[in-house]
C-alpha cells in the first residue's frame, strides 16, 4: 500500500484536500472522507450503477475509479444536485423502492437531461441501462426522468 498523499478534489463546488493512497477508490473519499452518502458500494466493479456520479458532467462509477483520476475535475454527487427536478419527479411517480440505486440515477439521469433535454423514452432507456434496479422500479424510473424534461416541467 503506497503512503498517504494529499489529493486536492472539487466536490459539489467545493475544494477538499484528502490525504489517502492515490489508489483509494473515489466511493470511499467520498463516503468515508467527506461523508458524502449518496453515492452507494453495490458491486464494486463499475456495472451497477448504484456508486455513479459525475466527473466533468459525464456518469462515472466511483467505487472503481481511483481519486487520482479525478483531481482537479469537477465531481458531483447526488447531494450537489440538491433541488434538481428530478428529486421531485422521482417522489412524484415513486421511482424509489428501497432507494439503494436512486442516487446513481439520480445523477445518470442529470447528465442525461444536460446533454439531450428532449430525450425520448427510448433514448432514457439506453442512457440508464447500466444502473440497475433491483426492486424493479425501472418503468417509474423512465417515467420520472421524462417528467423532469425542461418541456414538462411546470
Amino acid at each position: 500500500m503506497t503512503a498517504p498523499e494529499p489529493v486536492t478534489l472539487l466536490v459539489n463546488g467545493t475544494r477538499h484536500e484528502v490525504a489517502c493512497d492515490p489508489d483509494t477508490p473515489l466511493l470511499y473519499v467520498l463516503r468515508n472522507d467527506l461523508g458524502l452518502v449518496g453515492a452507494k458500494f453495490g458491486c464494486g466493479l463499475g456495472l451497477c450503477g448504484a456508486c455513479n456520479v459525475l466527473v466533468d458532467g459525464q456518469p462515472t462509477h466511483s467505487c472503481d475509479t481511483p481519486v487520482w483520476a479525478v483531481a482537479g475535475k469537477q465531481v458531483t454527487t447526488v447531494e450537489g444536485l440538491a433541488g434538481h427536478r428530478l428529486q421531485e419527479t422521482f417522489v412524484e411517480e415513486q421511482a424509489l423502492q428501497c432507494g439503494y440505486c436512486t442516487a446513481g440515477m439520480i445523477v445518470t439521469a442529470a447528465a442525461l437531461l444536460e446533454r439531450e433535454p428532449d430525450v425520448d423514452e427510448a433514448g432514457v432507456r439506453r442512457a440508464l441501462d447500466s444502473n440497475l434496479c433491483r426492486c424493479g422500479a425501472h418503468n417509474r424510473i423512465v417515467r420520472a426522468v421524462l417528467a423532469a424534461r425542461p418541456e414538462t416541467a411546470p
